[in-house]
């Protein structure tokens, strides 16, 4: 039986897969103070979709139930003098419960779910795997390639990747992230690109 623990949240309008790797921009004062706490102890926080509600401000309303375990990999001071750290992603976990402390960082009770089986792609996904070698190839994308461990073998990788880097709405990716079977997760992926390039 999976054992539960309690990590700090950070809901945001987006999805952080398993491998992948999310620049963030940090100013308020209790992401703030959980950065450091991380950076400290070397502990990692929870990256997790936001259903509704406001990623800055007031707690957020509703979360997704499954979000990805992160880990800071670089940090540095912004032009802006804003604080950005790369963060990179883990495991995914289960968003069990969720509590909200006195500084208004929201912290949850979450458990880690199976990591995906690995599978080879099937051939007819090579097409996926042409346009994730494309976009990789892309210089604008050095910072995020830069800490990647390409896995041309694994449909896993290469469904989380294109999950990431293709324009898809937050409810396709938080759909694909708690998909548990990676060949499944490259069908989904097919189907919307031919949908988009036939429209």
């Amino acid at each position: 039986m999976p054992i539960a623990q309690e990590l700090p949240l950070f809901p945001l309008h987006t999805v952080l897969f398993p491998g992948g790797v999310l620049p963030l921009r940090v100013f308020e004062t209790r992401y703030l103070d959980m950065i450091s706490a991380c950076l400290r102890g070397g502990s990692g926080f929870v990256v997790i979709g936001l259903h509704d509600g406001h990623e800055t401000g007031a707690a957020p309303a509703r979360l997704y139930p499954v979000g990805t375990r992160a880990r800071i990999v670089d940090f540095d001071q912004l032009q802006d003098g804003l604080l950005g750290i790369t963060c990179q992603g883990e495991t995914r976990l289960r968003l069990l419960d969720s509590r909200i402390q006195p500084d208004q960082l929201r912290v949850g009770t979450v458990e880690v779910l199976p990591d995906d089986p690995r599978q080879p792609p099937l051939p007819m996904h090579q097409p996926l795997v042409r346009i994730l070698r494309d976009l990789l190839a892309r210089s604008e994308l050095a910072p995020y390639s830069r800490f990647l461990s390409p896995d041309w073998e694994c449909a896993a990788w290469i469904g989380n990747r294109l999950g990431e880097l293709l324009p898809l709405s937050l409810p396709v990716r938080q759909a694909l992230l708690e998909m548990t079977e990676p060949q499944q997760r490259l069908d989904m992926l097919l189907t919307l690109f031919q949908e988009q390039h036939n429209a």
